[in-house]
């Protein structure tokens, strides 16, 4: 017979996750977030090899950092990471908050609003920074037609959960691959805007800089636009030093141009970014081969 159920090891995987998201739900939502951060920082990160990941990141991208700097970003960016996987999984309690706050600000704002009367679509470009669906919550609490897409987990088990949990934040998503390609394009075209992450190392990407570093970076965010004259609009959730409440920056918009020189100058804007505040991206990517 046929075993269809997830490899044992996701299986192990994902029901210590849930277990560990079960207890943080027995806290009061102040005391939860920062006792994910403080788990995945102390406990999650050693189990899963991040720490060295995070160093060797830093090593090529910021060698000028001294080793206390290090070791305290190695701790602050699982910290972040544990903090986000919290929110989300906060569901109602986070999106009540970011909407309340109504934390949308920065120079592409305008630009959106008027993107928001033409019906312009809009490709809304974002990072593994901060807690990005921070900026989905703060958008849909406008009622401002936001979507986004996203690559399905490889354990199939977490993602059976995380998908929902996403889901909760705004609609409509995306997966990533054929079954939502054709979906994706009909919303955009019909003046939606749709978030895309631009981050990761991409092998079929482009050569361009980061940190002045060779890395391949995904075209995918500039090609729609130039196809479907969309407005690029880089968009940031950032931590506030209270470690519970974002500011969503809105960046102004990118000039269509050539795919790489539009997504070169979002690598410099995401680096200027990530240089004021180094412990919010994910530097457990391996952005740089």
């Amino acid at each position: 017979m046929r075993d269809d159920r997830p490899p044992l090891t996701d299986r192990l995987a994902n029901g210590a996750f849930l277990t560990l998201m079960s207890l943080a739900r027995l806290l009061p939502y102040e005391r939860r977030i920062p006792a994910m951060g403080w788990a995945f920082a102390h406990v999650i990160a050693p189990i899963a090899g991040w720490r060295r990941r995070i160093r060797d990141n830093l090593s090529l991208a910021r060698p000028d950092l001294s080793a206390p700097e290090i070791e305290a970003l190695v701790r602050a960016v699982p910290d972040n990471a544990g903090r986000s996987l919290a929110e989300i999984y906060s569901g109602e309690e986070f999106t009540a908050r970011i909407r309340a706050a109504d934390p949308l600000e920065g120079p592409g704002l305008p630009a959106l609003e008027a993107a928001l009367e033409e019906n312009r679509p809009v490709i809304l470009v974002c990072a593994h920074f901060g807690n990005y669906d921070a900026m989905r919550a703060a958008l849909a609490g406008r009622g401002w037609p936001v979507g986004a897409l996203y690559r399905p987990m490889n354990n199939e088990a977490f993602n059976r959960h995380y998908v929902p949990a996403i889901t909760a934040i705004a609609e409509p998503l995306f997966p990533r691959g054929r079954s939502g390609l054709a979906a994706m394009l009909r919303f955009l075209r019909g003046g939606g805007w749709l978030a895309l992450g631009f981050d990761q190392f991409d092998r079929e990407g482009a050569e361009l800089r980061f940190f002045d570093l060779p890395t391949r970076t995904v075209l995918t965010p500039a090609e729609l636009a130039r196809r479907y004259d969309a407005m690029v609009v880089p968009v940031a959730g950032i931590r506030q030093p209270d470690g519970l409440s974002f500011r969503v920056q809105v960046g102004a918009p990118v000039a269509l141009d050539e795919p790489r020189a539009m997504m070169q100058a979002l690598n410099d804007d995401l680096e200027m970014l990530v240089r004021r505040h180094m412990d919010q991206w994910f530097w457990v990517h391996r952005r740089w081969k």
